[in-house]
C-alpha cells in the first residue's frame, strides 16, 4: 500500500519497535497528527481467543467525544410516549419497520422493546449488516427505555470482537486532552478484561494499538493492562 509523504514523516517519529505507555503514545499521536481535520483516535486491541468465543458488552464512556446519538426506538403505547420523552430521535412500531424496509436508515443506534421483536426480527438482514440490530447482550432490546437512551447520550457505546479475534473502537479526538482519552483507553480495556472467557490459556489480551484516522499506529504495552 502506497503512503503519503506526510504519513511516511509522521512515521518516522514513532519507534516501531518500542512498547508505549497510554498518555505517552496519546502525547505521539497529538504530535504525529497532519490531517485538517479533528482525527478520530482509534484503540485496536488483538484478543487471544478461539473463532467459536464471543466478547461483547457495552459501556459508557467517562469522556465524550462525538455528536450525540440519533436513536430510534421501536416501542409501542406506553413505551412509545417514555420514548419520545426521554429524547429519542424516531419513535414507532409498524411504520417504522416498513420504513426501514424501504431503504431509511437515517439513525444511528436502534432500541426495541422485547415484544416488537417479532416484528423488528424481519429487519435482521438490513440491520444486522449494519451493526444497527438491537441485542440484548448491548441492552438495546429493553422496556427500561428511559435508562437505555440516557446511557446512550452519555456516550454508551458498542464493542465486540470480530472473526480474527480484533476488537476496533474509536476513543476519543485528537484534539481531546490525553488524559481525558487515557480514561477511555483504560476504562474500555478493564470491561474488555472482564468479559474474558474462562477457558483461555495464556494472556488474554495479545497486543494494543492506539492510531488517529490518518496516522500511523503505535503500540502499546499489553501486558500492564493483564
Amino acid at each position: 500500500m502506497k503512503r503519503g509523504k506526510r504519513y511516511l514523516e509522521a512515521l518516522k517519529k514513532v519507534d516501531r519497535e518500542a512498547l508505549y505507555e497510554v498518555n505517552d503514545a496519546l502525547v505521539l499521536l497529538k504530535d504525529v497528527a497532519f490531517a485538517k481535520f479533528d482525527e478520530t483516535v482509534e484503540l485496536s486491541i488483538k484478543l487471544n481467543i478461539k473463532r467459536s468465543q464471543s466478547v461483547r458488552d457495552t459501556v459508557v464512556l467517562p469522556n465524550q467525544f462525538s455528536e450525540e446519538k440519533k436513536v430510534l426506538v421501536f416501542a409501542k403505547g406506553e413505551k412509545a410516549e417514555e420514548a419520545r420523552e426521554a429524547g429519542a430521535a424516531y419513535v414507532g412500531d409498524a411504520d417504522l419497520v416498513e420504513k426501514i424496509r424501504g431503504g431509511w436508515l437515517d439513525f444511528d443506534v436502534a432500541v426495541a422493546t422485547p415484544d416488537m421483536m417479532k416484528d423488528v426480527g424481519r429487519l435482521g438482514p438490513i440491520l444486522g449488516r449494519r451493526g444497527l440490530m438491537p441485542n440484548p447482550k448491548t441492552r438495546t432490546v429493553t422496556f427500561d427505555i428511559k435508562a437505555a437512551l440516557a446511557e446512550l447520550k452519555k456516550g454508551r457505546v458498542e464493542f465486540r470482537a470480530d472473526k480474527t479475534g480484533v476488537i476496533h473502537l474509536a476513543i476519543g479526538k485528537v484534539s481531546m486532552d490525553a488524559g481525558l482519552v487515557a480514561e477511555n483507553v483504560n476504562l474500555v480495556i478493564k470491561e474488555i478484561l472482564r468479559k474474558k472467557p474462562s477457558d483461555v490459556k495464556g494472556d488474554f489480551v495479545k497486543s494494543v494499538a492506539l492510531s488517529s484516522t490518518m496516522g500511523p499506529g503505535v503500540k502499546l504495552d499489553a501486558k500492564a493492562f493483564q
